[in-house]
């Protein structure tokens, strides 16, 4: 038997990868938080969402969010806190969310979105979200009730993930 087919190797990963994190933005501005209606993929087109995308290499789960919102909705925002709970979108991606506030622009549907809508608490139901976002509205109107700088634990923008507590 040639040893070279002998079974795999010691450098083979025994553990599958680390899924790619996709981050969405609760964007709060003035008591209200950022819906955006999904142009595409044809499977969740019509219905609403948290504007973000997925990270990038070398980038924090911050800097991505604030990227997004930069390229969706042609505005400057600062990621603030993550919000409790991971979502497995599909094999090997993995959703978190973040409340952010907006620093400076007016948002536009640039990419991805038809629709943009400011809702205040007693408005989080009031459009079709997509499963993933509606689980994280109860932390949402925690965050808009706190006054929109609050958020899970306490955490910051410098690390990715919050604080125990």
């Amino acid at each position: 038997m040639d040893a070279t087919h002998a079974g795999p190797t010691p450098d083979a990963p025994d553990t599958p990868a680390a899924p790619r994190i996709v981050v969405g933005g609760a964007l709060v501005h003035r008591g209200r938080v950022l819906a955006a209606r999904r142009s595409a993929p044809e499977a969740v087109a019509g219905r609403w969402e948290f504007p973000g995308g997925k990270t990038e290499p070398g980038e924090t789960e911050a800097q991505a969010l604030e990227r997004e919102l930069l390229e969706e909705l042609g505005v400057r925002a600062r990621a603030l806190t993550r919000l409790p709970g991971a979502w497995a979108v599909r094999p090997g991606l993995e959703l978190r969310f973040w409340a952010a506030e907006l620093l400076a622009g007016e948002p536009r549907a640039l990419k991805d979105h038809d629709a943009l809508r400011w809702l205040g608490p007693d408005e989080l139901d009031a459009v079709d979200w997509i499963d993933h976002d509606r689980d994280v509205l109860p932390h949402v109107a925690r965050l808009l009730a706190e006054g929109g700088t609050a958020a899970a634990d306490g955490a910051s923008a410098a690390g990715d993930a919050p604080s125990a507590g």
